[in-house]
């Protein structure tokens, strides 16, 4: 349970998109000292130095929204001063999320455990239990990458209930196609087009990567566009 200061931070608003959902809230802005800077997964974080560097994908994402205020936004990275900053300083509101965390608490760190019929209804109801077409765009990181492919799919097609059309989803996935692991990041936007990355240590990656597998797991949406990073990243852009 949260403490009291932080409940009444993150508190049901009279927004219809927030009733029923026990594990979201609307988001507004809060002392530095109030919110927690970051949640480590349950795999011990490597010491690295956090890392600032551009995105070509958020410049993109905040580009496609430019202009407009008053937009619902879910953050995936957890809920972070310097998000919630830069997201209510553009008029917009903010619900917030950790899914990484979230993966923890529902499945463990045991891969078979995300294609249990009934986690993966819990796991839903418990991150993404709002109205259809409730978000104008998803902050989702790195979250999906590490997904079986049973709870991958039925996220994928939860966000796509939630969004609204021409609405638009941030995602990175790891470019070492590969890879049985990827490095985890908490991620915090500083300005559009420029993100801290702050090591979380290495999970299980899912599956394999590529473009034309993300196309095809983004088959229903609009579109999707990708750029590649010097992290070997792939930052994912999809419209809805």
């Amino acid at each position: 349970m949260l403490p009291e200061k932080l409940r009444s931070i993150f508190r049901k608003g009279s927004d219809p998109a927030l009733h029923g959902s026990p594990s979201a809230a609307r988001v507004e802005r809060a002392p530095q000292s109030l919110v927690p800077a970051g949640l480590v997964s349950l795999r011990a974080a490597k010491k690295d130095a956090p890392l600032t560097r551009p995105s070509r994908g958020l410049e993109q994402f905040f580009f496609n929204i430019r202009d407009v205020v008053g937009l619902s936004i879910l953050d995936c990275a957890g809920a972070n001063q310097e998000n919630i900053n830069f997201l209510v300083d553009l008029g917009h509101k903010i619900y917030s999320q950790d899914l990484v965390r979230n993966l923890d608490d529902a499945f463990g760190l045991d891969p078979a455990e995300q294609t249990n019929v009934s986690r993966i209804d819990y796991f839903l109801r418990q991150n993404f239990d709002y109205p259809s077409e409730t978000f104008d765009g998803v902050l989702l990181w790195d979250s999906l990458q590490f997904m079986s492919p049973a709870l991958l799919n039925a996220v994928v097609e939860r966000l796509y209930d939630v969004m609204k059309p021409n609405a638009y989803l941030l995602a990175f996935f790891t470019a070492k196609e590969h890879a049985t692991e990827a490095p985890s990041y908490a991620f915090r936007i500083i300005d559009n087009k420029t993100i801290v990355l702050s090591s979380r240590g290495s999970r299980p990656s899912g599956q394999v990567f590529n473009n034309r597998n993300l196309e095809k797991l983004f088959g229903k949406f609009d579109s999707v566009k990708f750029f590649l990073t010097r992290e070997s990243l792939r930052e994912v852009i999809v419209r809805r």
